[in-house]
């Protein structure tokens, strides 16, 4: 069976589910309803991609098509568009953002690309009303992904630090007024101050190539293993881990980073 025949097939599946006498869960659906699905099979192939299980990836991403078949289906009843819509319209979309591909532009690199590409979406942005550069980065997103996706963007502009020194220091001048806020009691500009260390803090990895968004996520992990590390040392030494004291507490947490020191 064709690429195209395939996804056919998957089309009519998702139409007579929601056809009358189809699934009465699937009829009973809205895109507000299924949304967190959207972004839970989206979260579910980003997980299977950082295992590099690629079976997983595979089923994760036919979830993922079907969530877009699924809006596009409620869509298509309400007579807003259809899912040939939809294809048509990243089609056009990508042959257009592609023009040294399709079209006639010549190219050095992939830095000429992104700033192309930049460039085009400023142009098509023109008719919506909104053509500031960092339109289109959904607030909804993860806010250190969120963060990492508004540097970028200015950048192709050219509004970005020169080095990973340059921004280091930026760093370093926000922890001072991180300090400086905590020591004066004023929780607004604590709270403001973190932000723009965090901030600070996504563009200094942008700038070392690491994603502060997976970053925090492998942190996240460790700081997971490591604790766990903990609860079962408590555990042998048929200890409550409510009863422990700080300073035990410290001591096996210092004994769990010895132990898994290069884990993920």
């Amino acid at each position: 069976m064709s690429a195209a025949d395939a996804f056919q097939q998957l089309v009519e599946i998702m139409q007579r589910l929601r056809a009358p006498g189809g699934c009465p869960w699937d009829r009973d659906q809205t895109h507000a309803s299924i949304k967190p699905y959207l972004i839970e099979e989206a979260y579910e192939v980003a997980e299977a991609i950082d295992e590099n299980d690629f079976e997983e990836m595979r089923k994760e991403l036919g979830d993922l098509l079907l969530q877009v078949v699924f809006h596009a289906q409620m869509a298509k009843e309400g007579g807003k568009f259809d899912i040939e819509d939809v294809v048509h319209g990243i089609n056009e979309k990508m042959t257009r953002r592609h023009p040294h591909v399709f079209g006639d532009v010549t190219v050095s690199g992939s830095g000429e690309v992104l700033r192309n590409w930049a460039r085009i979406k400023s142009e098509e942005r023109k008719d919506s009303g909104d053509n500031s550069v960092v339109a289109g980065v959904p607030r909804a997103l993860p806010a250190l992904l969120r963060a990492h996706r508004l540097g970028e963007k200015a950048a192709h502009i050219g509004f970005d630090w020169s080095n990973a020194d340059e921004v280091l220091a930026k760093v370093d001048e926000e922890l001072a007024e991180l300090r400086a806020a905590i020591a004066a009691g004023d929780a607004d500009a604590t709270r403001q101050e973190i932000g723009d260390l965090l901030l600070a803090l996504a563009s200094l990895g942008r700038h070392l190539a690491v994603h502060g968004e997976e970053a925090l996520h492998r942190a996240s992990d460790r700081f997971i293993e490591r604790f766990r590390y903990v609860e079962r040392r408590l555990a042998e030494l048929q200890r409550d881990p409510h009863d422990a004291s700080p300073e035990e507490l410290n001591r096996l947490w210092g004994e769990a980073k010895r132990a898994t020191p290069t884990s993920s």
